[in-house]
């Protein structure tokens, strides 16, 4: 669809065009007055871009170019009662509603609405691909409705997201019968996995908060790997101190490098997760370090533009199903969440059914599913692969609940057999995925044979971290390693004598196995 003239001649629009504006439409190139009650680096819409000057660089560029809009956002009670006034300046510092529950980022839906559907595709549309400050990040093309009353001067981003969305052709033809299979890799990013989506949103608005001289010295967070990674270098970006806590001999080497060579202080704590988690909570609650989980709301806005991303890669058509790894369940709302936000300002008409996949050894939420919804009880995570969704008492628990039970969603589990080989099966046909995506495909491979997915109906499968950081489970798979387990997969070298003819009888013998024709 191409855009109107106006976007082509400025991706930079935080100026939008009401539908209803009939002024505008007889003078498109016209500069558009809006009521400000917030103003951020954006440009002018009517503007035509230009090549900035040599002395420049692109957040030079984008203190140039301001223009002034109506759209906030504030934390709220989640799931509050519709008569509740309790909420909260994004400003403050404050992770708990009074009554201890969770808070969730709301914005003026009604100023959003402003702005039809087409509009809101049009611009996101007109953002993708592009450097200029901070459109360039397919997060912060969705700037607002993620952080709308932030300056673009205090954005630290390492242009995330925009990561690829792979039609697994092979993969969905050979074991599952399917023609509309994909993954959505959002391993593919700054430092390996979907964490710095929400990353470059929370460390953001920490820089915000620390120009204005709020009391916070650094930014802390527990971590079974890929959140401590991601924090630790939005961090080193923007020079703010942070601090990790993770389970000692948990995480992969390659997990645990990551905050280390980005400069963290670094705890390891002789407990899981879970254990961690309660230290942060109460450590913060006494120093001025910054709570970094996903108990912190701020995470999720970034994390939806996943969502988002999903549709605007399909060209705004919804997918049948999207299924996410879940451990402490954040990202299963934010998904949720961006694309219950897309249906309600019109830029697609329904959601995908989602599905929250999770290790066996870590199935709070499948038991619970199981259970009809009934009294949840944490339970204690055992070890799996997928280690960053070891988690027995996760904190979203409240919200993945919402989201599967507002998209008629489904959860599933994975034992590590199942995990494993799910993994090894999608890396054979040119893929190379982290043990979670496994779980997220034995989900998948279950709901397929019971047929509840259907041969044609187009999935999503959500990778959410990059299988760089898990060599060492593909290693003893494939080696054969894993104690009482059928890799059934696996595909280990074969060692053979260094002559021409020894390597000729081991060659012909393998292609034989694959040719039925040289027989």
């Amino acid at each position: 669809m191409a855009a109107p003239h106006i976007f082509r001649s400025s991706f930079l629009s935080t100026q939008p065009l009401p539908h209803n504006s009939s002024a505008v439409r007889a003078a498109p190139q016209s500069p558009l007055s809006i009521r400000a009650t917030a103003t951020s680096s954006d440009a002018s819409a009517a503007a035509p871009i230009k090549h900035r000057r040599t002395e420049e660089n692109i957040r030079d560029e984008a203190r140039r170019h301001t223009s002034s809009h109506n759209f906030s956002a504030k934390y709220v009670p989640f799931n509050a009662e519709p008569t509740s006034t309790e909420s909260y300046s994004l400003d403050e510092i404050v992770y708990r509603s009074r009554s201890g529950g969770l808070l969730d980022v709301q914005h003026d839906m009604e100023a959003l609405k402003k702005f039809d559907g087409e509009y809101w595709r049009s611009l996101f549309d007109s953002r993708v691909g592009k450097t200029t400050w901070p459109y360039g990040s397919g997060v912060w093309s969705k700037k607002e409705w993620v952080l709308p009353e932030i300056d673009s001067d205090d954005i630290v981003s390492a242009f995330e997201g925009n990561s690829n969305l792979f039609w697994a052709e092979r993969y969905g033809k050979q074991f599952l019968g399917m023609n509309d299979l994909w993954v959505k890799h959002c391993g593919i990013s700054h430092t390996g996995s979907f964490k710095d989506l929400g990353m470059t949103v929370l460390v953001s608005q920490v820089n915000r908060l620390r120009k204005m001289n709020r009391p916070v010295v650094g930014v802390g967070c527990a971590s079974t790997g890929d959140t401590s990674a991601a924090l630790s270098a939005y961090c080193a970006s923007a020079g703010i101190p942070s601090i990790v806590f993770l389970p000692a001999n948990r995480i992969s080497i390659a997990q645990l490098v990551q905050p280390i060579a980005n400069g963290a202080f670094v705890l390891s704590l002789d407990t899981d997760f879970d254990g961690c988690m309660q230290l942060i909570r109460e450590v913060t609650s006494e120093l001025p370090i910054y709570l970094a989980n996903s108990l912190n709301s701020l995470r999720l806005e970034g994390q939806k533009t996943a969502a988002i991303e999903i549709l605007q890669q399909f060209d705004w058509q919804v997918p049948d199903w999207v299924i996410i790894p879940g451990g402490n369940l954040g990202n299963i709302y934010a998904f949720y969440k961006g694309f219950q936000m897309c249906k309600e300002l019109g830029l697609v008409d329904k959601i995908p059914r989602l599905v929250c996949a999770q290790a066996a050894n870590a199935n709070p939420l499948y038991l619970h599913y199981k259970s009809g919804w009934t009294d949840f009880k944490a339970v204690k995570a055992g070890t799996t692969f997928a280690s960053a969704i070891q988690i027995g008492d996760p904190v979203s628990i409240d919200r993945a609940v919402l989201a599967l039970q507002n998209s008629n969603g489904i959860c599933e589990e994975a034992t590590e057999e199942e995990l494993m080989n799910a993994m090894a099966q999608a890396d054979s046909t040119g893929m190379f995925i982290c043990p979670h995506t496994g779980v997220a495909l034995s989900a998948l491979i279950k709901l397929r044979n019971s047929g509840v997915i259907g041969p044609t109906d187009r999935t999503v499968v959500v990778s959410t971290a990059h299988g760089l950081k898990f060599t060492q489970s593909k290693i003893d798979y494939h080696s054969n390693a894993i104690k009482d387990m059928d890799c059934r997969y696996a595909n280990p070298p074969v060692h053979v004598k260094a002559d021409f003819g020894s390597v000729m009888d081991v060659l012909k013998k393998y292609l034989l196995s694959k040719d039925s024709k040289l027989q």
